[in-house]
């Protein structure tokens, strides 16, 4: 397949160009580069640097005759979504809607969007582990453009035959993350722990979250792409329940010594336990999450430690 993805240059896109070189496939990447960069990728793909806005990006995949789309770029942050709301909806929404319309124009089959956990927003422990029939309830602006692109795909494909698959990923984490974005813990952590110092706790520890591994969304987003089951919604996740009191436990057994911690206050709004069910995505993307969390954080801290040596 010829595809496109955008944000490719970022932290799972840069998981996702790699198994999709891998699988012979012909990539193009689209990225601003604001957040991502093109150090993340492999020789063997096109870079295409612009703003998924700009209507440059809009002619250029008209003309390019691209066969899928994997639309991962766009703003991520919730404390930024806050903070700006019109900054957050034109990267989500109209970012968005530009390359909806470049896709119905360009004879695009089908785009594979990354949605996300915060659609569901905070849910009852007895409605966990949460399944994608759920209605959304978002509680920032950030997971509010999710679901409002997830209406739009939903019509596009109504009006235009335009056919999408909805991701929502759990907690992302793996190599070449950032301090920032959803899943972002691991990431702080694992800086702190490569680097000896103290990991910061807010709240009492007990709190839960579902860590899946980049690889693993990689897959899952490459089972999207051919599945016969499209025009709906799948959680990938691993299903698993992990507090971050375990986590550092599972920090402390991969380095061998104690992880040195400092408890704060609780922060308002932070979700208390998430979970995402993933029983859809096994049975019909034929999908499952593979890579067990001790051996995904060695994998990212055992990066994250060769980076502070120069060696990446």
């Amino acid at each position: 397949m010829k595809l496109l993805v955008t944000g490719g240059a970022g932290f799972i896109g840069s998981h996702l160009v790699r198994k999709l070189l891998a699988d012979g496939q012909k990539v193009t990447v689209l990225d601003n580069v604001s957040t991502g960069d093109w150090s993340n990728l492999p020789a063997g793909c096109d870079r295409w640097e612009m703003d998924i806005r700009s209507e440059e990006a809009r002619e250029r995949i008209i003309a390019a005759g691209f066969d899928a789309m994997v639309h991962l770029a766009g703003q991520t942050m919730v404390n930024v979504s806050i903070d700006d709301p019109l900054f957050d909806a034109t990267e989500n929404v109209v970012g968005t809607v530009n390359l909806l319309e470049a896709a119905r124009k360009g004879g695009i089959r089908r785009i594979v969007f990354a949605s996300t956990a915060a659609a569901y927003g905070d849910v009852p422990e007895n409605a966990l582990p949460i399944r994608e029939e759920r209605l959304p309830a978002p509680m920032s602006f950030y997971g509010l453009t999710k679901v409002t692109v997830e209406r739009y795909l939903k019509l596009y494909q109504e009006q235009f035959g335009l056919d999408y698959v909805v991701l929502r990923f759990a907690n992302v984490y793996g190599e070449r993350q950032g301090d920032r974005g959803e899943g972002g813990v691991i990431s702080i952590f694992a800086r702190k722990v490569a680097g000896g110092g103290t990991l910061s706790v807010y709240g009492d520890g007990h709190q839960t979250r579902d860590f899946i591994y980049a690889g693993d969304i990689a897959a899952g987003i490459c089972a999207a792409l051919t599945t016969p089951a499209a025009n709906t919604v799948y959680n990938l996740s691993t299903q698993t329940e992990t507090s971050l009191l375990d986590l550092i436990q599972i920090f402390g057994r991969i380095t061998g010594r104690k992880i040195k911690t400092n408890f704060c206050p609780a922060r308002a709004g932070d979700i208390c336990r998430s979970v995402l069910c993933n029983e859809k995505a096994r049975q019909a993307l034929k999908w499952q999450p593979v890579t067990s969390l001790e051996q995904g954080l060695k994998n990212t801290l055992g990066y994250i430690e060769a980076d502070q040596r120069g060696l990446q």
